[in-house]
């Protein structure tokens, strides 16, 4: 949609008025106050032109404008509105040129800012693209204008005049003349000195484009010349000396000359830009276009307003919904809940100025401000249908000229709504068929209602009529609302309650505005008896409604009450698990670092041992140091102190006294490993131990493991003589399971190797340099990361692992806490 269709959108409302009566619901619903209060939230020229704002067609196009004012009010969220400064009004200027007429340096001065602020919106959207895909595409830029606005930057100064560098022709016509100039005004001031007794001022000044002198008109024959006018006192001649009108004459051809190369240039730039009107339209629409979804940002982010879901069905379904134009003018509104929907009517009822009218005219403004756009003041989840047409009768339309009352005025505009509604309207109606016999009307109302509800109009109308509050009490199409009526105060709430119906509670406005108590009380004597009953009943109803409505509200108190209690409860929790963590962090820490400094004394003894044929001991304790620490590590990683996993595994079988002893294979739980008793049991404890790592564990953690690895068979090899030399383990192919034995697998930087991101050939060469490194330095395990993703990468490095029986003992998944299938643990022979 063009800018050219918002502003002209006006005309065909007006068209479409005679049909539809759009117009008398503009008025109704004061639109044009809306209309004003996004004009005044531009940033361009196009604040000063709108007028208008387009109602779209359909909810397809309804729904792409409320999705460019979400971006942009998303934006401005974030710290990034739109940028939009520096737009001129240069469509006067493009019409002029679509004429054949030629610019002036200032119009194309502004041409040349707006394509600048055209260049910085596409940039800024161009990089937000996938934050703002709507507005980019209701905002195309042709980046090639950019090389127009360099070329009229070339040419035009910023202050509209043409550049020196616009061409070398005219660089050298604005030197000679300003050579001929600077001799003319020399001459000029010597003359001055050499007849100051006869000139009548101490400068030269112009006239009709000479240069003259300003002679006593007494003493004027003193200097030769022409005389171009006298003073108003006529004390004064100013005379353009004889010597001076040969440089004066080329002077002024010189002038002449650069005053045409100048309108050729001006000529060419209108030339350039004639060429590119198509383009130039576009973009000026792209701004205007990007203009009106901030300003509408802007409007939204005053009034506090959501983007509603924007429906199919003709249905109003709001929280805390309150009135714009309320907000505008900065009163305390009371929002208020309303529901309305296609075939139904919602029935309004109440004590005059108690806000019945506003509520009507609410429900009418957020149907026309989605079609426009423009987000609502409501609650977030606010549902609002694509109504049309919106149909109104609001106000006194009575009419002199036509010989119209204010009840026939009323009833043709009842015709005028009946034979326009249809599925999709809503229909407002304020007071409806009032001023004639209450009788009759009440009557008149109740049908024209049936008849809007059998249309499948959504209807809401404003009573005072008995009947049609009854209707509404028997007829499921019809619901009613009233507005509260504070009795203590005397005063209304503007709250409306859904489902009650109100009384007018006239006597009690009459007493409030000062009419006499004796009448007050007078009147409340003559009314009918059923007229009592039912105020009665209303009133009661209201009791009931507005008890409800505060148990309501006590237990909304004391549910975000137990929401924040356990919102705190949760953030307690929360920060109790982060401090537990960094503590955990912080223990994990210290034990890798402890690796890492036992580590570094590996490698200076191992460099010792090299380079001074150090003792083969002092690196032999060192690499003991290394697994003591390992397991510490192992042990506190195992236990939870750095990252708690899942519950030990269960092997074997429980311990009992006589199953324990040296050469006894047991599975410890706690450390997730396969050991062999080297010491023990002694004091309820034995020692266990992976190769050259030791430690002593209690016997009732301990399970006792049987010849396959399980709890079969274990008393009977607990029975065998004790062992006092370690057993013998049979070679295990290199592609088969681990066995039970395998010393703790520690990772650290140096027998980690991360092949993820490299093919197959390059990964299995570094893995083998890395083996081969691991295998020369004495490591007893490494790691080879290698991902999953489609397992290419992890079955070549196993199928790698099966044939290197060099470096490999043997080999395994990593285990959950290890990486799990993402990683290979190796075991280096």
């Amino acid at each position: 949609m063009t800018m050219e269709t918002i502003e002209t959108h006006s005309t065909r409302s007006s068209a479409e008025a005679g049909d539809l009566g759009l117009a008398k619901t503009l008025r109704d619903l004061q639109w044009s106050r809306v209309v004003e209060a996004v004009a005044a939230r531009c940033a361009g020229p196009l604040g000063a032109r709108l007028t208008s704002l387009a109602l779209a067609p359909d909810l397809a196009t309804a729904r792409v404008s409320m999705e460019e004012t979400r971006e942009a009010l998303a934006l401005r969220n974030d710290g990034e509105p739109l940028p939009l400064s520096g737009i001129r009004d240069v469509r006067s200027s493009l019409d002029r040129v679509a004429r054949a007429g030629s610019l002036e340096g200032i119009a194309l001065r502004d041409l040349r800012v707006t394509l600048g602020a055209a260049r910085t919106l596409r940039l800024f959207l161009a990089r937000r693209r996938d934050r703002a895909p709507a507005l980019v595409a209701a905002c195309p830029i042709d980046p090639t204008l950019d090389s127009l606005e360099e070329e009229i930057g070339a040419a035009i100064e910023a202050d509209g005049t043409v550049s020196d560098h616009a061409s070398p022709e005219l660089r050298r016509l604005r030197q000679e003349v300003a050579n001929l100039r600077a001799k003319i005004i020399a001459r000029l001031e010597q003359m001055l000195i050499e007849h100051g007794d006869v000139v009548q001022d101490r400068f030269h000044t112009i006239r009709d484009g000479r240069y003259v002198l300003p002679m006593r008109t007494d003493a004027h024959d003193k200097i030769p010349g022409i005389v171009h006018g006298t003073s108003g006192s006529g004390a004064t001649v100013f005379i353009e000396p004889r010597s001076l009108i040969e440089q004066q004459n080329r002077l002024t051809l010189a002038l002449g000359e650069m005053e045409a190369e100048e309108a050729r240039i001006l000529a060419q730039l209108s030339e350039l830009v004639r060429e590119r009107l198509p383009e130039l339209r576009a973009a000026v629409d792209a701004l205007d276009r990007a203009d009106l979804r901030s300003a509408s940002a802007r409007l939204a982010e005053d009034l506090k307003a959501r983007v509603p879901d924007l429906v199919p069905e003709a249905r109003i379904d709001v929280k805390d919904a309150r009135h714009p134009l309320l907000i505008l003018e900065g009163i305390d509104v009371v929002p208020n809940d309303l529901a309305l929907a296609a075939g139904n009517a919602l029935v309004l009822s109440g004590p005059n100025a108690g806000g019945k009218t506003v509520a009507l005219k609410l429900m009418g403004v957020f149907a026309l401000m989605v079609r426009a756009g423009l987000p609502v003041p409501a609650q977030e989840g606010a549902v609002v249908g694509f109504f049309d047409p919106v149909l109104s009768d609001v106000g006194d339309e009575q009419s002199i000229e036509k010989n119209l009352s204010t009840f026939s005025a009323h009833v043709r505009r009842l015709a005028t709504i009946l034979d326009e509604a249809g599925p999709h309207a809503l229909v407002l109606l304020d007071e409806v068929a009032t001023g004639t016999d209450p009788g009759e009307g009440a009557a008149l109302a109740c049908a024209v209602v049936d008849s809007l509800c059998r249309r499948g109009a959504a209807l809401a109308v404003t009573t005072h009529y008995e009947p049609l509050k009854a209707m509404a009490l028997s007829d499921a199409r019809l619901r009613n609302a009233s507005v509260g009526f504070d009795v203590a105060r005397m005063a209304p709430t503007f709250h409306v309650r859904m489902d009650v119906p109100g009384a007018s509670s006239a006597l009690a406005v009459a007493q409030r505005f000062g009419l006499d108590r004796v009448v007050i009380e007078r009147a409340k004597e003559m009314l009918p008896e059923q007229a009592r009953t039912f105020d009665a009943l209303v009133r009661r109803l209201e009791q009931q409604h507005d008890e409800v409505s505060r148990e309501r509200e006590a237990l909304a108190l004391e549910r975000r009450a137990l929401e924040s209690e356990r919102t705190r409860v949760q953030d307690e929790l929360r920060k109790l698990k982060e401090r537990e963590e960094r503590k955990l962090t912080d223990e994990g820490q210290r034990l890798l670092k402890m690796i890492r400094e036992t580590r570094d004394e590996v490698r200076s003894a191992r460099t010792a041992m090299r380079k001074k044929e150090g003792d083969q001991a002092l690196v032999e304790e060192a690499r003991k140091a290394v697994e003591r620490a390992a397991l510490r590590t192992r042990e506190g990683d195992l236990a939870g102190a750095i990252a708690p996993e899942a519950a030990p595994e269960e092997r074997g079988a429980p311990a009992t006294a006589g199953a324990l002893g040296p050469g006894v294979r047991v599975w410890v739980p706690r450390l997730r490993a396969e050991l062999e008793i080297v010491e023990g049991p002694t004091r309820g404890r034995v020692r266990v131990a992976s190769g050259a790592v030791k430690l002593w564990a209690n016997v009732d953690e301990v399970r006792v493991l049987g010849a396959d690895g399980g709890g079969e068979g274990a008393a009977s090899k607990a029975a065998e003589p004790a062992k006092t030399e370690k057993r013998r383990e049979t070679p295990t192919p290199a592609h088969a399971p681990p066995p039970a034995a395998e010393p703790i697998a520690v990772r650290t930087d140096s027998n980690t190797l991360d092949l993820r991101g490299l093919r197959v050939d390059e990964a299995l060469g570094l893995a083998e340099s890395f083996l081969d490194r691991l295998y020369g330095s004495g490591e007893k395990i490494g790691f080879l990361v290698h991902g999953v993703g489609t397992g290419a990468l992890r079955d070549a490095v196993r199928d790698y692992l099966r044939g290197a029986t060099r470096y490999v003992k043997r080999w395994r998944p990593g285990e959950s806490d290890e990486g799990g299938d993402r990683v290979t643990v190796v075991q280096i022979a």
